[in-house]
């Protein structure tokens, strides 16, 4: 039997179904609180056939993946993915080196530079912090004044990650009456086994902000250019943020530990079990 090791942070809706979906499939699966975990650099290797990274913590999953990597433990996902799909700029650097459809973005380093950035781009445009997820510390800016306040809270703010300034396309995510709308796809391996629409009278859509789901047809257009973004990235368990625009679909970001509590329901489609059965392909290898 396959033993898994959950690294987690908190027992959230989306680890209790991953646990119910190992129980149902036979998959012994042992949670691992990240709180209580030491890792030791002359251990041989985690006690595990597979590790499934779900830590909240970005780096304290990276640093799990680490150990992982170097003691050949195989991992869901692997260091190398993580650390691409967890920095917005990587993630968007090497979608656009691979092909893939993406938001035009640049990166400053001042907030001078910033606002030239802006201006390269067009306003509205969107300040995103090059590491974080949920929506936080996104910023529309819709003119030159807002894009002043915007950049001045972020030099203020102490960690100079901060002062890394990711500055995007304005994407407008027109969802009809409903307000705004995107995709939210799940790729497993090679295969792009659900996805859904989610609907905001906000421009963030985020079902953590609020957003609303509902079924969306994989189609083969999608299906290609999820798995070619996921490719670019390293593959595994991914989520993706799809945008549709005029000229066809783009790729906005790659999410490496993805929630999809909100996603089962109206898909219909077993994302924690199909999770756990490609930890035990990995394991396998």
């Amino acid at each position: 039997m396959t033993h898994v090791g959950m690294v987690y942070s908190r027992i959230r809706n989306d680890e209790k179904m991953l646990i119910e979906a190992a129980q149902r499939k036979n998959i012994r699966l042992t949670p691992v609180f990240d709180d209580e975990l030491v890792l030791d650099v002359h251990a041989n290797r985690l006690p595990y056939d597979v590790v499934l990274e779900r830590s909240i913590s970005f780096y304290r999953g990276l640093y799990v993946l680490k150990f992982c990597s170097v003691q050949d433990v195989p991992s869901v996902n692997t260091y190398d993915v993580a650390t691409r799909c967890g920095d917005k700029a990587e993630t968007s650097l090497l979608l656009a080196r691979a092909g893939v459809p993406t938001p035009a973005v640049r990166v400053a380093f001042t907030p001078e530079s910033a606002k030239r950035a802006i201006a390269e781009l067009g306003y509205p445009a969107v300040v995103k912090p090059t590491m974080g997820s949920w929506g936080r510390l996104l910023a529309k800016v819709d003119n030159e004044d807002l894009a002043d306040t915007v950049l001045e809270h972020r030099e203020a703010l102490p960690n100079p990650l901060q002062q890394v300034y990711y500055v995007q396309q304005y994407v407008n995510k027109n969802g009809g009456a409903d307000g705004h709308r995107d995709i939210r796809a799940f790729v497993v391996g090679d295969e792009t086994i659900a996805a859904i629409s989610r609907t905001s009278p906000h421009w963030i859509t985020n079902t953590a902000r609020g957003g609303k789901a509902a079924k969306y047809d994989v189609t083969d257009e999608l299906n290609e250019l999820c798995l070619r973004a996921a490719q670019a990235v390293g593959g595994g368990v991914l989520a993706l943020d799809v945008m549709e625009t005029g000229d066809g679909f783009t790729v906005n970001e790659i999410n490496h530990t993805m929630e999809f509590k909100n996603s089962v329901a109206p898909t219909g489609v077993d994302i924690p079990g199909r999770i756990l059965d490609y930890c035990v392909e990995q394991a396998r290898r």
